[in-house]
Formats: C-alpha cells, structure tokens, sequence
C-alpha cells in the first residue's frame, strides 16, 4: 500500500503484484505447519465427521441441535456449540477448505485490486480465467496427491508441497497476458522474445512451472512409491499432454520465426 501510494502515486504494478506475492509468503508457511502436523497425526485423529455428503451434514446439525446447556449464557452456547462443530469436523476437511479459501481470495482479491496504471481491462479478464483454471490445477493436484501418501513415504509430503508452493508463484505476475507493444522494458524489435514474450512464457509456465512439475510427482508417486489407481492415471497422462502440446507450441513459435 505504502509502495503503492507514495511513490507510484496510486499506479499499481503492470508486470507483477507486491500485494499477491506477500499475501502467499505470510500464508503459505502457515499452509505447511498445519499440512505437516496433519500428516504425522492423521491416524491418531478421534471419529470424525466428513463433510462428504448431505447425510452427514444434517446429522452433524442434528446432533448440535440435541446438545443443551441449563446455566450457560446464550454467548456462552453459542460459543460451546460453534466450537463442537469446529472440532468434529475432520482436519483433512479444513485444511481442503483453507486451499479453496487461499485460491478463491487471490482470484477475487485480484480483481478488486487497484488497477491504475496496470493491467488493461481486457488483459485483466483474461488474467482471471487463467487464474481460474490455475486454481482448479493446483487444488486438484494437493488434493488428490496428497491423499496418496501413505505411511512409508513421509518424504512424498515434503515434495507435494514444494512443487504446491513454486506452482502457487504464477499468482503474483503478469506475464502470461501482457502485450509485447506494451510493455517497458526494451528488447530487439525483431528478436523472438520480443514478438513472441507473452506465448513464450506461457510455455515456460506449463513446462517449469505447472504441469512439468506436476507430472513429474505423479510419475514419481506411480513408479518409486508404487501407488497407482485410476485417477492418478488420468492426471498424469492430462499433464502429459499439456507438456507435449506445449513442446509443440514452442517448435511452431520458433519455426514460424525462422520462416
């Protein structure tokens, strides 16, 4: 803000967001203590209620309805009975919400940010929907990895979450949406960075990045930890893909230039 304010006179960043990036370095170490604890104590949690259908949601509010209390304060109830809700739900359940919560508040967050000076509207929609369909990558990749992990492989949680933090630092630039005529800093008119940045670093994002990186923890969850069910198939032959198109793209960009 400060940065912001005083000496950019209220112009936000084009090129990369200080507010999205100290977002994620103040919460992301927050993401790793709790998934960590929750990984060496998951099987040592009492019953718990999953929030995995409407059944077991009613019958959570059900059994809060029968829990009364003769000689406490309504604060006091209410605050007994709120926590006897955060307490039965399971960790893993929370800790699913707190994922969601962080990737729909940098979407969101992002788009009421001040925008003087930045990006264009245009550029900003399309920033979104990349954002989007990030975010729905990412979530699906430390859920569904994570869940893999099994007592033998405690060195897999370390890795899940490593490739979940470099992949959550596309979140803060711009790169994937700014025009090359636009933008300020100088290149060779008629060098390939300069007429092909914006399709370079997509690439490069997908290769390094995102779906590289994801494809390689499946790979290594399916060869070394040998643990293999359909949806981790599925997943990694999806990222292969995305990895071959995207070696595609990067051979026609240079090969239209050589032309």
């Amino acid at each position: 803000m400060i940065l912001t304010s005083r000496r950019r006179k209220g112009k936000d960043c084009k090129w990369f967001s200080p507010a999205i990036f100290l977002f994620l370095i103040s919460i992301i170490p927050s993401i790793w203590i709790l998934e960590l604890h929750h990984q060496e104590n998951k099987y040592n949690d009492i019953k718990c209620n999953r929030l995995n259908s409407p059944e077991n949601i009613k019958e959570l509010f059900n059994n809060l309805r029968n829990f009364n209390s003769t000689n406490e304060t309504a604060f006091a109830k209410i605050y007994q009975n709120s926590e006897r809700i955060f307490s039965s739900v399971c960790a893993n359940d929370w800790i699913l919400a707190l994922h969601q919560a962080l990737l729909v508040l940098l979407i969101v967050g992002k788009w009421l940010l001040p925008n003087e000076g930045g990006l264009t509207r245009d550029e900003l929609s399309q920033l979104l929907l990349i954002f989007v369909g990030t975010a729905a990558d990412i979530l699906e990749f430390t859920s569904e990895t994570l869940s893999d992990v099994k007592d033998k492989s405690p060195v897999l949680v370390y890795i899940i979450l490593a490739i979940w933090t470099w992949s959550m630092l596309q979140f803060p630039h711009n790169l994937t949406v700014l025009n090359s005529n636009t933008e300020e800093y100088e290149t060779q008119p008629d060098s390939l960075l300069s007429r092909h940045r914006t399709d370079l670093w997509s690439v490069i994002e997908a290769l390094l990045i995102q779906d590289g990186p994801f494809l390689l923890v499946r790979m290594t969850v399916m060869i070394h930890f040998e643990i293999f069910h359909q949806m981790l198939v599925f997943f990694a032959i999806k990222n292969s893909l995305v990895v071959a198109l995207n070696v595609y793209r990067l051979w026609v960009i240079w090969w239209d230039f050589r032309s």
